[in-house]
């Protein structure tokens, strides 16, 4: 069973932002670890060990799901990826970020909000405690704060793709003692500062960690590469993702799943991870993904609870035709489900052209459910009228891997890896021009994920569906076509993983893509009818009300509301 490296540090950090009595800004807390008892390299590690921690977005509060590494709220519910799932009376704020009914005072965003500021404040307490430890090298110093400014870094750019105008809190702004000093104002761009951040991060640190789960040099080169990506800077991520590539340290591993197995967490496509453990000694395993851990087929042995289905559209994606995907027919037709079924009639699954990945993404009656059986319809799936036939896969483990009495497990978020800095690549290709280099990568990806055995197999290895996959094997006819190939690989890719929102947005294109998406789901989840996509509002998400509350200063606000909200 996998063992999370860095356990949560038994202390508490001073959150950012937070509501808090008066009283507590003058009376030291009990049972608190003081400042200057930390003070040493075993302190400055256990503080660095917590702002870790807080990576899989477990820990600040009550936050689980509202701040889950994977992000399967606002990256995926929020895209055409997936609905919010199980019944409409379930969590009915999640379907208010599901139809761009956004509201500052969802408690959702506040709870990203604290996740991420939670991190920062950490990521800063270590900055400043280690600025007074006598008991370490300057070499080690430079180390633990090049770790430190990856994960501001990592927190900021978190902050960054969900509201946009943020404020950047570095440890000279930020004293645990003084919370004023952490009403900063959200007026400037923050990219400079992450780029800064990454960079610092990346010119010291070492390209192996003794830890598994550590940053290293490459995790911080692939992270300011994506920060470059994300405003378009193509030329200035060229040579890092290049870096990447040619230093031969990662490669594509030769099946798909490998990047969802438990058992193969850490792998050679790894660049960055999120470790996760069970049965480690925390409380209930919730060091085990527990964000995610609404995210089960809602009976079967999980017992709970039916969220982030995929959706229709998703499935459609993964279509073929002479083995390529169906860039712009894909949603003419839908792959054949089990909607309306009763769980005891006979249904044979769609015996149309898929690509593989489908499988691994998504669970679909008749097909196998990783080592739980064949995938039924109800009771596995809780209203289909509402939420459709389809549970998530990509994200649970097959079994052994799970917390004796839950369902929290040691399944690693795979945060960065080869194939994302691929097809960056093949995107900055496009931008150059450079479409044969474009087509060559996406065809990297494609081969692997062609890889028979990598698909989804029945009890007599025959595979479990028609799997027909092929490389592009004819130049792009123009750029157009070029960045649209990669662009749906991407999707391909990742899909149910927590980006194709934030990339959507990036590539310009959400308005275009949701408004189509939701066109014609609406007739499948009439919940969705009346649902829009705003252009200049829903491209990010509202700053939390009670943030904005909490900055104030002599009766001003420090925090601006985002435009539309």
């Amino acid at each position: 069973m996998n063992k999370k490296i860095f356990g949560i540090a038994a202390f508490i950090v001073a959150g950012l932002l937070g509501a808090c009595d008066d009283d507590f800004l003058t009376t030291a807390p009990k049972g608190v670890v003081g400042q200057q008892s930390l003070e040493s390299k075993k302190g400055v590690d256990a503080l660095l060990i917590g702002a870790y921690s807080l990576l899989d977005g477990v820990g600040s509060g009550n936050t689980a799901w509202h701040s889950a590494v994977t992000n399967w709220v606002y990256g995926g519910v929020a895209s055409d990826d997936t609905y919010k799932g199980t019944d409409a009376g379930d969590q009915p704020e999640i379907t208010f970020i599901e139809t761009y009914n956004w509201l500052p005072s969802n408690n959702h965003f506040r709870g990203k909000w604290r996740n991420v500021y939670d991190g920062i404040a950490r990521s800063n307490d270590v900055l400043l405690v280690m600025a007074n430890a006598k008991d370490m090298t300057d070499a080690e110093k430079a180390q633990v704060t090049a770790e430190a400014r990856f994960l501001r870094g990592h927190y900021h750019f978190e902050a960054k793709k969900m509201w946009n105008k943020v404020p950047y809190i570095d440890e000279k702004t930020y004293d645990p003692m003084n919370p004023e000093g952490a009403k900063v104002a959200n007026k400037e761009d923050i990219w400079p500062k992450i780029e800064a951040d990454f960079k610092a991060a990346y010119d010291v640190l070492p390209v192996n960690q003794a830890q598994i789960g550590r940053a290293t040099k490459y995790a911080a080169a692939a992270y300011l590469a994506k920060a470059y990506m994300f405003q378009g800077k193509y030329a200035e991520a060229k040579p890092l993702l290049d870096e990447i590539i040619a230093s031969g340290r990662y490669k594509l591993e030769p099946t798909y799943y490998s990047n969802y197995n438990a058992a193969t967490n850490n792998n050679a496509e790894s660049i960055f991870e999120v470790q996760m453990s069970v049965n480690d000694g925390s409380p209930g395993g919730v060091n085990g993904n527990n964000g995610n851990i609404l995210n089960y087929p809602y009976t079967g042995p999980w017992n709970c609870c039916g969220f982030e289905q995929p959706s229709q559209n998703l499935v459609n994606a993964f279509k073929t035709e002479g083995g390529l995907p169906l860039l712009d027919t894909f949603n003419q037709t839908d792959v054949k489900n089990d909607e309306g079924l009763d769980a005891t009639a006979p249904f044979t699954p769609y015996d149309g052209p898929l690509d593989p990945r489908l499988d691994h993404t998504v669970g679909r009656r008749g097909i196998p459910y990783l080592d739980f059986g064949i995938h039924t319809g109800k009771p596995w799936v809780r209203d289909q009228v509402y939420a459709g036939p389809y549970s998530p896969k990509k994200m649970i483990p097959m079994k052994g891997f799970y917390h004796a009495t839950n369902r929290n497990n040691s399944n690693n978020y795979r945060m960065i890896r080869l194939a994302h800095v691929i097809l960056w690549r093949a995107e900055v290709a496009v931008a150059e021009g450079d479409l044969e280099k474009a087509r060559e990568l996406v065809n990297q990806v494609r081969s692997r994920a062609a890889n028979p055995d990598g698909f989804v197999k029945m009890s007599d290895g025959s595979p479990a569906a028609n799997y027909v996959i092929n490389t592009y094997n004819t130049p792009f006819a123009s750029k157009e076509e070029a960045l649209k190939a990669v662009q749906f690989e991407t999707r391909l890719e990742f899909g149910m993983e927590g980006h194709r929102f934030f990339d959507l947005v990036r590539w310009g294109i959400a308005d275009e893509v949701l408004n189509t998406y939701v066109a014609k789901e609406q007739q499948k989840r009439i919940y969705l009818k009346g649902a829009t996509f705003t252009k200049g509002k829903n491209d990010y998400f509202p700053i939390p009300q009670q943030e904005i509350i909490n900055s104030t200063v002599a009766g001003e606000n420090t925090l601006a509301q985002n435009p539309g909200y």
